[in-house]
C-alpha cells in the first residue's frame, strides 16, 4: 500500500492552507504529497423553460473550474518545495465519500477547517466533521490564519491524554511529530473527583484533593515512562488538570505547533461518535489539530 499525506482541496482559503501545512509535513516525513479535489460533475441539469433535464454544456465553468484546482495547487506547491513529490487529482464522487477512500491509502489526511471562535455549533455536518467521524485513519485539520509557515516547526506539540484508555496509536503519533519537529511534548490530562467524594465532603478536604491529585500524577508519569525511554531527546511536560481537558487544551494551542487528540472508534448503530473534548478542540484550537482514530 502506498503511502502518502493526503490533501482534500475545495478551492477555500481554509483548504489552501492545510495544502501549504501538508506540503510541509510530507517534505518532514520524506512522503509524497497527494492532492485531491472530489466533485462530481452531474451529466444532466434541470432547465425550467425546457420542462426536462437537458445536458450541460461542455465548457461548463463549474467543470474547468474542479479540473484546474488541484493542478494549480500543485504547481504553486511545487514551485515553494521543488524537492517534493506531488501528484493531483480531482476524484468525480462525493466530498465524504471521496476523502474516507483516499484516506485508506494515506499515512495523514489533511483538511481546511475555518473552526469556531465564539460561535457554537459551525462545523456540525460539514464534510471535514463527517470525514473525522468516520475514518479509521489520522486526520488533521488546519485553519488558514495568520500564523508563519515556520509555525509549523516552532513550539510544543500539545497531546491530550485520555488516561482511562491511553492508546499507544495516539501517544506514538505526539512523540513522532514532536521529535520529528525537534520540540517539546505537552501532555495534558483532565480528571475530576470521584462523584461520590462530593457527599462526604471530600471535594472541601484539601488533603484528599491533594493525594488523589498525587495518584492521577502518578499515574500519568507511568503511562509515559516507556514513550520517554523511547524518545529521550524530547523534553516532556506533565500537566495533570483538574476539570476537562478541553479548556485548557485549547488554551496551549495558542502557542502551539500541534494539538493531538484521540477518538475512540465506535462501530454502532446509532453512527460515529467525536468526544467532548474533541469537538472542544477541534472547533477552537489556534494551531493545527491531530484527531487519531483508535480502538
Amino acid at each position: 500500500m502506498s503511502r502518502n499525506i493526503t490533501v482534500g482541496l475545495d478551492g477555500s482559503p481554509e483548504s489552501l492552507a492545510a495544502a501549504d501545512w501538508a506540503a510541509r509535513e510530507a517534505l518532514l516525513r520524506d512522503a509524497p504529497l497527494r492532492l485531491v479535489h472530489a466533485w462530481q460533475w452531474h451529466p444532466y441539469t434541470y432547465s425550467p423553460l425546457a420542462g426536462a433535464a437537458v445536458p450541460p454544456s461542455e465548457d461548463d465553468p463549474r467543470r474547468e473550474w474542479a479540473e484546474r484546482l488541484p493542478r494549480e495547487t500543485a504547481a504553486r506547491i511545487a514551485e515553494r518545495h521543488p524537492r517534493l513529490s506531488i501528484s493531483a487529482e480531482r476524484i468525480p464522487e462525493q466530498p465524504v465519500t471521496a476523502l474516507l477512500a483516499v484516506a485508506e491509502d494515506a499515512d495523514l489526511l489533511v483538511l481546511g477547517s475555518r473552526g469556531l471562535g465564539a460561535v457554537a455549533g459551525f462545523l456540525v455536518g460539514s464534510v471535514a466533521l463527517a470525514v473525522v467521524a468516520r475514518t479509521e485513519r489520522p486526520v488533521v485539520l488546519v485553519r488558514a490564519g495568520e500564523r508563519h509557515e515556520d509555525d509549523h516547526l516552532t513550539g510544543d506539540v500539545v497531546l491530550g491524554l485520555d488516561l482511562e484508555n491511553p492508546d499507544d496509536s495516539v501517544l506514538g503519533f505526539a512523540f513522532d511529530a514532536a521529535s520529528r519537529r525537534a520540540a517539546g511534548l505537552r501532555v495534558v490530562h483532565g480528571w475530576s473527583l470521584p462523584p461520590y467524594y462530593y457527599g462526604y465532603g471530600g471535594a472541601l478536604d484539601p488533603q484528599l484533593n491533594a493525594e488523589l491529585g498525587a495518584q492521577v500524577q502518578h499515574r500519568l508519569t507511568e503511562v509515559l515512562r516507556p514513550w520517554r525511554d523511547k524518545f529521550p531527546g524530547i523534553e516532556v511536560n506533565e500537566q495533570a488538570v483538574i476539570g476537562s481537558a478541553g479548556s485548557h487544551l485549547v488554551d496551549a494551542s495558542r502557542d502551539a505547533s500541534l494539538v493531538v487528540v484521540g477518538r475512540r472508534n465506535r462501530r454502532t448503530p446509532a453512527g460515529s461518535h467525536i468526544g467532548p473534548v474533541t469537538q472542544a478542540v477541534l472547533h477552537h484550537s489556534a494551531a493545527p489539530v491531530a484527531v487519531i482514530p483508535h480502538d
